[in-house]
């Protein structure tokens, strides 16, 4: 679907839309069924790996409802060696454990509700067959990248007429799903979701806001 380049709306929003309010003080934060606050990769010859920390609602579901939010820990491998792999987070408690093959996306995943979430580096061991290594993975964060709030108060003002339409008695009929993502630089991924499903899909530059592309679903 062909993406909508926006031009770039003034870096010197209110602090307020900053912490994801509106200008009328209204706090679109409590309507985050998703955040992705971090990303760690890490690659070897026999092996890529991707590990992600945030938050989500449970039940997931998109009907524009954001149920209470769980501390997840999300991780990705794409091998090389064709077998079966594992892989373990280094911590004050060791978690992890066999990862399942995802056909759709061609690698093996593996999930877990996690209390704290690592900062800068995290150390894994990855094993498949008779084999283990041990790897350092790195976020992919700068000191300036912004927070899932912040970034919601840059789509907050970008998408201003359509929150209003979504909008009922002065309540916010819908959700967000904000997730950092890392494809050749780091981005902000903002989906606004309304009652039916619909869906505003924003990318932001994760250090700036700038509205980089806008795609909407019917």
């Amino acid at each position: 679907m062909k993406k909508q380049i926006l031009t770039v709306f003034s870096l010197l929003a209110p602090l307020a839309l900053l912490a994801g309010c509106g200008k009328s003080g209204y706090d679109y934060t409590r309507h985050i069924s998703e955040a992705r606050e971090d990303i760690f990769r890490a690659e070897t010859e026999e092996f890529s790996v991707t590990l992600s920390f945030g938050k989500r609602e449970y039940p997931y579901a998109d009907d524009g409802v954001a149920c209470p939010l769980t501390p997840l820990a999300e991780i990705s491998l794409v091998g090389k060696t064709g077998e079966d792999y594992a892989v373990y987070v280094a911590g004050e408690k060791e978690w992890g454990g066999e990862m399942s093959y995802r056909n759709v996306r061609g690698d093996y995943y593996y999930s877990e509700s996690v209390d704290t979430f690592p900062e800068g580096s995290v150390t894994l061991r990855v094993e498949w067959g008779e084999e283990r290594r041990e790897i350092v993975a790195t976020s992919v964060k700068t000191e300036h990248t912004l927070t899932p709030q912040e970034a919601l108060g840059y789509a907050v003002a970008a998408e201003k007429e359509s929150l209003e339409r979504l909008t009922e008695q002065g309540a916010f009929m819908g959700e967000f799903r904000v997730r950092l993502l890392r494809r050749d630089a780091t981005y902000y991924y903002v989906g606004i979701v309304d009652k039916n499903g619909r869906t505003i899909s924003l990318l932001l530059d994760s250090e700036t806001g700038e509205v980089l592309a806008r795609r909407e679903s019917k």
